[in-house]
């Protein structure tokens, strides 16, 4: 643990970045306790933050975007390696913090630094170079949509590493078959390459929350599937095939379809068998069944 008396004064024994002492002092002088509505579990080890950064493999040049910088454990950790950096935060009180922790603990680097004060939901654009990288703790409650947006917005982004549950982790890392392979997974594999980059234990986090958590990391396709259906098209037919998971393709398919036998027309068409089950497709098959959607 740190011996510093006071987070804001700068940086302590360990370097620049946050320990365990220093972040119940920030939280306490900012008044802020962790929120399960907002999901908030703060990082307080710093061989963990530096470990995801090096897990991320976070370069010199790289512009990294970070969703939910909380503290700012990991932030720091990150502008330490990267060109520059952009922290979106939802808290208020967290947001309005974070540069002025930025600025006394690593004065040199705070040039670098940006904040954006939103909904990472929200978010449509960010200051600065666009993002190469995206690293983040991502709140439990909304990894998944934030991940996927974040994804969808800014196509610039190369390379992903983001700390989630670990039963999220292995639903977006999940391969076809698999039983916990759903829409998370082929919506993850539209975008990118997906896998598992290691598991991270309870006790860093404060609080420390009820379940483990988990690294995935996603490096981005040169292209999507090669389809002339769209993004949205292709996610319709995933929503539907997954929200019946226990039905055959062609039953689960005939609201999209417009009946089962215009589902299973579009089936065959696409060489995908009526009888199959949405676990059982990539997101290739699943482009190919938006492809021969029929006509309505």
């Amino acid at each position: 643990m740190s011996s510093t008396s006071s987070t804001a004064s700068g940086a302590t024994d360990s370097g620049p970045l946050l320990g365990p002492a220093d972040i119940r002092e920030l939280a306490a002088a900012l008044g802020v306790r962790p929120t399960k509505q907002l999901g908030q579990n703060f990082v307080i080890d710093a061989n963990t933050v530096r470990r995801i950064v090096r897990t991320a493999e976070v370069r010199p040049d790289d512009v990294v975007v970070e969703v939910g910088p909380g503290l700012g454990s990991l932030t720091l950790a990150l502008l330490e390696t990267a060109d520059r950096m952009v922290a979106v935060e939802i808290d208020p009180v967290l947001a309005g913090a974070l540069p002025t922790t930025v600025r006394a603990r690593m004065p040199e680097r705070a040039d670098r630094f940006s904040l954006v004060h939103s909904d990472a939901m929200k978010v449509t654009e960010l200051p600065g170079p666009a993002p190469t990288a995206m690293v983040a703790n991502l709140p439990y409650n909304v990894a998944v949509p934030v991940l996927l947006h974040m994804l969808a917005t800014f196509p610039s982004i190369e390379r992903t590493l983001v700390m989630v549950q670990s039963e999220v982790a292995d639903r977006l890392a999940a391969a076809p078959g698999s039983k916990v392979y759903g829409v998370p997974s082929v919506k993850a594999a539209w975008y990118a390459q997906v896998k598992r980059a290691g598991a991270i234990g309870r006790n860093v986090f404060w609080p420390a929350p009820n379940v483990d958590s988990g690294l995935v990391s996603l490096v981005r396709r040169a292209e999507p599937p090669n389809t002339t259906a769209s993004r949205e098209e292709v996610f319709a037919v995933v929503d539907a095939a997954f929200a019946q998971r226990r039905k055959t393709l062609r039953a689960a398919l005939a609201g999209w379809a417009g009946s089962a036998a215009a589902a299973e027309t579009a089936l065959v068409a696409a060489g995908v068998s009526p009888q199959a089950r949405g676990e059982a497709l990539t997101v290739t098959e699943f482009a190919r069944i938006a492809e021969n959607r029929p006509a309505r």
